[in-house]
């Protein structure tokens, strides 16, 4: 039971890592919450005007999900690798060192998924690629990519990584409640957009 719990643990904490606020802090830039949508993720911090910290962001939040996945598949073994990615794009989404209020993860988890097993991470990026490429709404891309990330898996992979794939899913649907609403009501930005809800 140690390992399972490792990797739980381990995930997490890699996941809860706030590169966003961080960065944009070191930036002289002041609190990324207090900034456009107040969300942590690279999205938001393109709003600061810094376009190379929100291409950071991105990279960093791609990145510690891809770390969770790799050191607990090398360090305690390929049984527990979607606990660790699960584990990292929950850390994300609710950081403890920010009373739980964190980014939508979608960077986490793809970066999750690409390191898991990467054709699943590539069909992901396809399919936010082909979407965001015909609508022009990246929350959109994001959803689509979300909701089509456990057939990949589970074409790809295998089940149990279909089950990681279905609860990060679940974790980001459950944080882009708001862009869901504006969707559904027509109200939802395009990329490129001068104003952006979040």
């Amino acid at each position: 039971m140690l390992e399972p719990l490792a990797a739980v643990i381990g995930g997490y904490l890699l996941g809860s890592i706030p590169f966003g606020l961080v960065l944009v802090r070191m930036a002289g830039l002041g609190d990324i919450r207090a900034i456009g949508s107040g969300n942590i993720g690279a999205t938001n911090v393109l709003r600061t005007g810094r376009k190379g910290l929100a291409l950071a962001t991105l990279v960093l939040d791609g990145g510690k999900g891809a770390i969770a996945v790799l050191v607990a598949r090398f360090v305690l073994g390929e049984d527990v690798v979607p606990l660790a990615g699960f584990a990292a794009v929950l850390g994300h989404n609710f950081p403890v060192w920010l009373n739980f209020k964190g980014g939508k993860g979608v960077a986490t988890t793809i970066g999750t998924l690409t390191a898991a097993s990467w054709p699943v991470g590539i069909a992901c990026c396809v399919t936010w690629l082909a979407v965001a490429g015909l609508f022009r709404i990246s929350s959109l891309s994001a959803l689509v990519a979300l909701a089509l990330s456990p057939v990949f898996a589970y074409v790809f992979a295998d089940w149990t990584y279909a089950a990681m794939a279905t609860g990060m899913a679940v974790l980001g649907f459950i944080r882009h409640h708001q862009n869901i609403r504006r969707l559904l009501s027509g109200q939802e930005p395009r990329i490129g957009a001068k104003k952006n809800g979040g």
